[in-house]
């Protein structure tokens, strides 16, 4: 769980400075900041995969105590991706992504 959640700090950190910056330098925020939350996502599949047994739907893989934990901290435009993910996740679609 630790690497999870470096990489969701990481991330969070990352949204924080992109909040604060402009122009070019909030830019390239924007861009750590992505790469930074996909790290984390595929970090939680990778957790998501240790599960036993896995929710067998959003609404129950929303109860788990390290969802909720998450959830509590997204700022409010990252909530919809990060549900988003989680839902691919749960339906076992692999989603590829092209820089």
């Amino acid at each position: 769980m630790n690497k999870i959640d470096e990489n969701f700090e990481t991330a969070m950190e990352a949204w924080k400075m992109m909040q604060k910056t402009t122009d070019d330098e909030g830019a390239e925020w924007a861009e750590r900041f992505e790469r930074y939350f996909y790290e984390f996502i595929d970090e939680l599949k990778k957790w998501w995969g240790t599960l036993d047994p896995k929710p067998s739907n959003i609404e129950e893989a929303e109860e788990l105590p390290e969802i909720r934990r998450w959830m509590k901290q997204l700022p409010d435009p990252v909530q919809l991706n990060f549900l988003t993910e989680l839902e691919d996740i749960v339906d076992g679609f692999d989603t590829v992504r092209f820089d």
